[in-house]
């Protein structure tokens, strides 16, 4: 369980850091060969299975075979190298196997809230908030200690993870989105 946990934030976010890294540039298109390459993850919830696509893209300097492996070590009924030009990669699950994925990547980020909240490395942030699909999230800060800091860079963990965790369970690229919300603690502690 704990190793299909860290295969499965590892894979969120070498997806995460590559896709980002990318730009915008990776999903213009340019002719029909490169069409594949250029369109966002998909998943297709069928009645048995779960389909999700990642675009060649985000596996861009990797190693497919070795990806292939372990995701298939951690579980993965299936994963299919698609020979489309760009050879993005399907992964074919059980919806059991997906809602496993999905509470694991659900305790992942629930778990990483918690250690921002006590980390001290993070010494503004107070509390953190989120609501059920992750696509808001409310820290709470001691705005003097915030403002001079780096702890925003906190947010930017929490946005990704939460816009991971929509694309896998199916939302439509154009509809995820996360919103982070700074609240200053000291204008909401009762006297």
């Amino acid at each position: 369980m704990k190793k299909l946990l860290i295969l499965s934030l590892t894979f969120l976010l070498s997806i995460l850091l590559i896709a980002c890294s990318q730009g915008d540039e990776s999903f213009k298109k340019t002719d029909g060969a490169d069409k594949a390459s250029e369109e966002p993850l998909k998943v297709d919830k069928g009645l048995l299975n779960v389909e999700v696509t990642i675009p060649a893209t985000l596996y861009k300097g990797q190693d497919k075979d070795t990806i292939i492996s372990e995701a298939k070590n951690s579980g993965i009924k299936e994963v299919i190298k698609n020979d489309d030009g760009s050879f993005s990669l399907t992964y074919k699950m059980s919806k059991s196997e997906h809602k496993e994925m999905m509470k694991d990547l659900k305790e992942g980020i629930v778990k990483s809230v918690e250690e921002l909240k006590t980390s001290e490395d993070f010494a503004s942030i107070n509390d953190v908030a989120h609501n059920k699909s992750f696509s808001e999230f409310t820290l709470t800060v001691n705005k003097e200690k915030f403002e001079g800091s780096f702890d925003a860079i906190a947010s930017f963990g929490l946005a990704l993870a939460g816009m991971y965790y929509q694309l896998f369970n199916g939302a439509d690229v154009e509809d995820y989105k996360v919103t982070i919300n700074f609240k200053d603690e000291s204008k909401w502690k009762s006297v």
